[in-house]
């Protein structure tokens, strides 16, 4: 499996760019926009949160818009529950925060175990109820990056043997467009320096990575989405990735599960409107896939 983006699109005046929406699966809400995205042409795919609810629900219809947009597992080791029994990690059957998952993967070798076995189980879950195994894999708060937790990825996706190569997600960025976008540098910063290393580790290991990554953003209602997905397409290249956070209103089963609620409306609207279209064509892109061979 590999990244196969063509140099340009028919007209020959656009280069493709991968536009990723999280969290499907997380909430019905969520999931219902996503699917009108990919149905509208607006998003390259989505990453899918295995261990929700929604995923087994509405997974099918993902399923049927194969041939719009492409699907990937969006991996989830902070909210909500396990798969599996993971006694370390989640005592409580439920998932600590993003500092303890750091913490102890980094300093705890049965944690790094345990994780192991519910990213496999994780993977497995997307394969049942889409029928394929994901074409890509990225992490829900950028897990899969985090020191600890990136070579029991790397060790989980050898099982699977030299067939199954998916696209990783690299949330790295060159410094100079970060702090030229201007958009909470300082997140995007901490963000990047975590995935030090990890390209080229999945370089030499056979899997493809995106070249260039944007999206991280304050979350607030009151900024102007549109404005700040200008800046975060303005710097891409070919093979570059933009993650976005759709969603519909109201959506009261994100409250105590996850703190983006009141910008996932704007984001589908801005998405769904026809500025977006030509601020993407204007920028020199349209949006790419990700294809097997």
């Amino acid at each position: 499996m590999t990244l196969i983006l063509p140099d340009a699109a028919p007209s020959g005046t656009t280069v493709p760019l991968l536009l990723i929406a999280d969290d499907f699966g997380l909430t019905p809400a969520i999931s219902a926009s996503i699917l009108t995205l990919i149905k509208a042409g607006r998003l390259s795919g989505t990453g899918a949160m295995t261990n929700c609810p929604d995923w087994a629900v509405s997974a099918p219809a993902l399923a049927a818009l194969r041939h719009q947009g492409d699907a990937g597992l969006h991996l989830n080791l902070t909210a909500l529950s396990p798969l599996g029994a993971m006694p370390k990690l989640c005592p409580q059957g439920r998932f600590p925060d993003l500092v303890q998952v750091a913490r102890l993967a980094l300093l705890d070798r049965a944690v790094r175990e345990e994780i192991r076995q519910e990213i496999i189980r994780q993977i497995e879950a997307f394969a049942v109820h889409y029928g394929s195994l994901p074409l890509f894999i990225d992490g829900h708060r950028h897990v899969h990056v985090l020191p600890g937790v990136r070579a029991v990825l790397f060790d989980a996706l050898a099982s699977y043997g030299d067939s199954y190569r998916p696209m990783l997600r690299d949330t790295y960025d060159q410094p100079w467009k970060i702090f030229a976008r201007g958009i909470v540098p300082v997140k995007a910063m901490v963000i990047a320096c975590l995935a030090y290393g990890f390209e080229a580790e999945a370089t030499k290991r056979g899997y493809p990575t995106n070249q260039g990554f944007a999206g991280v953003g304050p979350f607030d209602p009151k900024r102007d989405f549109a404005a700040d997905m200008r800046r975060f397409i303005r710097h891409k290249k070919a093979r570059g990735l933009v993650m976005v956070h759709p969603g519909l209103s109201p959506d009261p089963d994100l409250v105590g599960i996850d703190g983006v609620i009141d910008t996932r409306p704007i984001e589908h609207k801005t998405l769904m409107s026809d500025r977006f279209l030509g601020d993407l064509a204007q920028a020199g892109f349209h949006l790419g896939r990700i294809e097997t061979v």
